[in-house]
């Protein structure tokens, strides 16, 4: 399937033509008349045709001159591309905005097209843009524009059908054609995981419409931020299906943040009362105590309450809801404060390019009681190579094609219970001993394969067997439940040193504080884990000596 780009120059046409082939494999009920025209056309195309449009395609940009498209293995750039405008996939004469011109102009280009026409013929491209934009509103092609300039222009014309090909493959937008040039060249590994000729990220012609729609929502608002031009567009999209439900939550979330940072505060209230986020029942709230309606706030903070959506949450109602008490004249409740963690305070000598955290690292560290800085990658590495199997288990839903660095519906609500079986087989090993074998293992047999927990660059064989070594099963265990409780909120806020002590088999976690810093609230929630089951762990506060001290 991957070609080797060292020994084949045309590895990127057999790839995407493999795209091709598995797009048209999977999913042939759903394709368009025109997408249908340009699989079966794009394979009668010569190669050097053929391998210029794919040129094309994963570069940036709409607009190409002959002479950035030179590449030994497609030759003459005007002979490939001529079968390619025949067809109207390429136009030579597409007509160009100044804007457009400009991008594809020299600044010596300009000038000797423009400089009669500059009032400031020392400036920018960007002062000469806005100098000549009013006398040259108009649109015409680059030999119209530049006569003297003989050399060809290519314009993508179908760059549209391209992104629908690659969102049809990888099944989003965020990924690109580029992610197959990084396998092939040996930079990206991904797990191979057997994908059933079903298995699909967008069931029916109306998702990929659907996920069209969205994202065209999100890009127009994201480059002119106007919420009420495209809110309505999103309001009344309705979809059955549950992954686009959850895109839709997502940017109406967006926008109610947008409205309440504006401190249009009744409209962000309309819009999480429809987004359907997790978050969104939070911010209404929140918006309800800033409108000052606090009964309704606090009818909404008690049923919130009674049902959080998960600790994060919890955390937060923990200080809406004495807040909303005293508004109301309601007695204050009784809450038992939780005990602060151990304290470290250092005074260290700073060293301008060094982290606080490496300055800890350096004090504290002895060769008997190494310290590593491993924030969030030591327990998520640990994890990720425990419960390999059930991570990228080939469930239907969860892999769409060969790139992926993880199942689709990871940081979705039911990802752990679609597995609960498989994770529990995992986790089952931590109580037998058998997890030790079964880390190094995968280890050994997976490292360099991309996973959305194991950060290779950041776990060496030395902390693996440090922490095989000194991290009891039991407190492994506490952590990966609490991981599959919300992957999201609960693989970061890990502290950010451990310490091991191999010849007791021991440990200590240690957070650090610089000067002015602070504990974030997803750091509070592992720090609170870790004393409900008295692991070890330390809050070092750093002060910076004075000079001379």
């Amino acid at each position: 399937m991957i070609s080797d780009p060292l020994e084949d120059p045309l590895y990127y046409l057999k790839n995407f033509q493999h795209v091709l082939d598995w797009i048209a494999s999977r999913y042939s009920d759903v394709l368009s008349t025109e997408e249908q025209q340009f699989i079966a056309g794009f394979a009668l195309l010569p190669n050097a045709s053929r391998a210029l449009w794919v040129r094309m395609v994963m570069r940036k940009g709409q607009h190409f001159r002959a002479s950035k498209l030179a590449y030994p293995e497609i030759g003459d750039p005007c002979q490939a591309a001529a079968p390619l405008i025949a067809l109207g996939w390429v136009d030579d004469q597409a007509p160009l905005a100044l804007t457009d011109l400009f991008d594809v102009l020299t600044k010596p280009e300009i000038h000797a097209r423009f400089g009669a026409h500059l009032t400031r013929p020392k400036g920018k491209k960007t002062d000469w843009l806005e100098d000549l934009a009013g006398d040259f509103p108009h649109m015409q092609s680059l030999c119209a524009w530049h006569p003297t300039l003989q050399e060809p222009l290519y314009s993508l014309g179908n760059r549209a059908l391209g992104d629908r090909l690659r969102l049809m493959f990888f099944g989003n937008l965020s990924q690109g054609w580029s992610d197959l040039v990084l396998a092939d060249l040996g930079l990206f590994t991904y797990e191979k995981v057997d994908i059933s000729p079903e298995s699909r990220a967008l069931r029916c012609r109306a998702d990929i419409d659907g996920y069209l729609h969205l994202y065209a929502c999100r890009e127009q608002f994201e480059s002119a931020g106007d919420v009420n031009a495209v809110l309505p567009a999103v309001l009344d999209y309705v979809a059955d299906n549950p992954w686009l439900q959850r895109r839709r939550a997502r940017l109406l979330f967006q926008f109610g943040q947008h409205h309440e940072r504006a401190g249009e505060l009744a409209r962000a209230l309309e819009v999480y009362q429809h987004c359907g986020h997790p978050e969104g029942r939070l911010r209404m709230i929140r918006v309800l105590e800033l409108l000052e309606q606090y009964p309704q706030a606090m009818t909404l903070a008690d049923a919130a309450q009674g049902a959080p959506f998960n600790d994060a949450e919890h955390q937060q109602l923990q200080r809406m809801l004495p807040r909303l008490r005293r508004k109301l004249g309601m007695p204050a409740l009784v809450r038992t404060k939780p005990r602060p963690p151990e304290r470290l305070d250092l005074s260290l000598e700073r060293i301008e390019a060094t982290s606080v955290e490496f300055r800890v690292v350096a004090h504290l560290h002895t060769p008997h009681e190494p310290v590593h800085y491993v924030e969030n990658t030591l327990i998520n590495g640990l994890f990720g190579l425990l419960c390999w199997p059930a991570i990228f288990a080939p469930l239907p839903g969860a892999f769409f094609h060969p790139y992926q660095s993880g199942p689709a519906d990871l940081l979705e609500q039911d990802f752990y219970l679609r597995r609960a079986a498989l994770f529990e087989a995992c986790l089952a090993q931590l109580d037998n001993g058998q997890y030790l074998k079964t880390v190094r293992d995968v280890y050994s047999a997976k490292f360099g394969v991309q996973s959305p927990f194991v950060a290779w660059n950041y776990l060496s064989e030395a902390l693996l067997e440090d922490a095989l070594t000194c991290l009891p099963p039991a407190h492994l265990k506490v952590w990966f439940l609490r991981l599959l409780q919300d992957i999201k909120a609960n693989r970061s806020g890990m502290p950010d040193l451990i310490q091991f002590c191999p010849a007791q088999k021991t440990y200590r976690m240690i957070e650090v504080k610089g000067p002015g810093d602070r504990l974030q609230d997803n750091q509070l929630r592992w720090l609170d884990l870790c004393e409900q089951h008295q692991m070890p762990v330390t809050v070092c506060y750093v002060q910076w000596q004075e000079p001379g001290t």
